[in-house]
Parts: structure tokens; C-alpha cells; sequence
């Protein structure tokens, strides 16, 4: 049914389902295939140890039982998961020369970005929500922000990243053709295989676009700009200096996170909008899916004692 509708849309046209993409990666210069691979895999290793020990420092210390750093847990575990989703796939391919990616695995890669990287923002907006009724009303914290909101946010952030991720998966699925196999990238981005398609409804393709462009980045950000207004406007009037800087610090390492995020999120964005060329993108998405989950680890470790007393606490038990 989809292929006779295309074909009188269309005109008379090769369109043919596939079994297969093939990514094309970020260069196909053999000289470059070990630097690359000895780059991506060092960086994934220092990204999964260094947000496993975010997590076993929190879990293992009593005194980071707090909202807060619950929260930076399940973010460790999401970049991980953020990661893990993209990189060892790229790790196998220049290791084997084969850039081939199965249709269901190209779909499953897919679903499983969208799923972490919407969880991520989502965390950060949880996390600014945290630090604005820590400073704001700090005597109500622990009423306000108890196990079981803590939970409860958590819990809607994954169900609203799993429906962005299945509704991304819907709009590609029905699309049962394409005019091309190869995808200028080198995971299964979701703009790509949308732009790939032969015959999609372009109004049900930019309603989608537009609600989880909401979903993913308008939403969240306007929240965390929203919270942190009122963190500023709180802050300011605290009539020490040294009272200001305490409260401030304590949302230091999550507006450094924030604009980490951000800032490579919309430099991909607008690099892509100036350049059009998808093998530029590719370039520019390595900050967002390699660079910044490995950041993470450690601007939170090396701008809270906490972390780094919880860390060697840990460490000295293990060795």
C-alpha cells in the first residue's frame, strides 16, 4: 500500500526496502583508522570509569544520600548509557572495515539515543529544580525534595524519554522505503534516516520534529533558565558575600554540565544550519556524544569535596 502511494506521488521511481545501512563514518582515510580508533576507545573507557565512579562513590557514602547527588547518579547512568549506545558501535566497525548496520539495528541505535540523550536533559532540568528549592527555600528542602518526589521525578522523566524515543521509531517505521543506504554519520542519527526516506508525509514528519524538538530541548531549557532566575534573584539578596558565593557553588557544577550540553547541542545545530554538509555534522556531534558525557565525571568530582572525599573513601576500601 505504502509503495503504490509513493509510486503515483513519485512517479515511476527504484524504490526498494532495505536490510542494511551502510554509515559512512567521519573519514575514510585508512591512515586515520587506528588514531581514530585508539581516540574513541580511549575516550569511552575514561567515560565509563569515570561515571561508574560517580556512581559507586554516591552509593558507597552515607553523607551523599541526598537528592542531589541520587540525581547525579542516575545522570552518570544515563550518560553511560548515552555512550554506550553510539561509540562501541563505531569502535567495531573501523576495528572489522565494516560499516554495515542492519535495518533493525540501525532502528534499535536510534531508539536507544533518543531515549538517553532526551534522559539527560530531562536530569538537568530536574537536577536546576532541585537547586532552586535548595536555595529558595532551603527550610522545606527536605519536605519538598523527599524519596518519594525523588522517585516520582525520575520515573517521568524515563517514561517521557521512552515516549520520545518510540514516537521517533514510529515516524521512521512507517517509512518502509528509501532512496538511499548510506548515512552521512557514524550512528543512525535520526534527521538523517528521516531525510533518507523516499516517501514519508512531510506535516506528520515536522509535527514530530517539532514535539520532541519541545520535548528534548525547548521545554527543558526554558525550566532550567527559569530556575536559575530565581537562584540569581534569591542569591542576590543574601547580604554577605561570602553567604552569596556558598549558595552559588553549590549550583556551580550543574550550570557548568548545563552549558556543556547546551552549548555543543546548539553549536551541532547551527553549524549544520551554516554548512549543510552532514560529514561537518558528524565532526560537531562527537562533542555532544563523546566529549560531554566524559566531561561530566569530572566537573562534578573536581569542583565538590563531597565527591572527591566520597571517591578516595571508596578507592581506599578497594585497593
Amino acid at each position: 500500500m505504502i509503495r503504490d502511494l509513493c509510486q503515483s506521488y513519485m512517479g515511476p521511481q527504484n524504490l526498494t526496502g532495505v536490510s542494511d545501512f551502510f554509515l559512512l563514518g567521519l573519514s575514510e582515510d585508512p591512515d586515520l583508522q587506528p588514531l581514530l580508533l585508539g581516540l574513541f576507545l580511549s575516550i569511552y573507557l575514561v567515560t565509563m570509569l569515570g561515571n561508574l565512579l560517580i556512581i559507586l562513590a554516591v552509593t558507597s557514602d552515607s553523607h551523599l544520600h541526598t537528592p542531589m547527588y541520587f540525581f547525579l547518579s542516575i545522570l552518570s547512568l544515563a550518560d553511560m548509557g548515552f555512550t554506550s549506545t553510539t561509540v562501541p558501535r563505531m569502535i567495531v566497525n573501523i576495528q572489522t572495515h565494516s560499516r554495515v548496520i542492519s535495518y533493525a539495528g540501525c532502528l534499535t541505535q536510534m531508539s536507544f539515543f533518543m531515549l538517553f540523550g532526551c534522559l539527560d536533559s530531562l536530569l538537568l532540568t530536574v537536577m536546576a529544580y532541585d537547586r532552586f528549592v535548595a536555595i529558595c527555600h532551603p527550610l522545606h528542602y527536605l519536605v519538598i525534595m523527599n524519596p518519594r518526589v525523588c522517585g516520582l521525578l525520575v520515573l517521568v522523566s524515563l517514561l517521557t524519554s521512552l515516549l520520545v524515543s518510540q514516537m521517533h521509531s514510529l515516524v521512521v517505521v512507517k517509512v518502509a522505503y528509501f532512496r538511499d543506504v548510506e548515512i552521512s554519520h557514524f550512528f543512525c542519527d535520526p534527521s538523517q534516516l528521516l531525510n533518507l526516506s523516499s516517501c514519508s508525509d512531510a506535516s506528520t514528519n515536522n509535527i514530530a520534529m517539532y514535539f520532541v524538538g519541545a520535548l528534548f530541548g525547548a521545554i527543558p531549557f526554558s525550566a532550567i533558565f527559569f530556575s536559575y532566575y530565581k537562584i540569581v534573584s534569591s542569591i542576590l539578596r543574601v547580604p554577605s558575600s561570602g553567604g552569596r558565593y556558598k549558595a552559588f557553588s553549590t549550583c556551580g557544577s550543574h550550570l557548568a554540565v548545563v552549558c556543556l550540553f547546551y552549548g555543543t547541542g546548539l553549536g551541532v545545530y547551527l553549524s549544520s544550519a551554516i554548512s549543510h554538509s552532514p560529514r561537518k555534522d558528524a565532526v560537531a556531534s562527537v562533542m555532544y556524544t563523546m566529549v560531554t558525557p566524559m566531561l561530566n565525571p569530572f566537573i562534578y568530582s573536581l569542583r565538590n569535596r563531597d565527591i572527591k572525599r566520597a571517591m578516595r573513601r571508596f578507592l581506599s576500601k578497594t585497593i
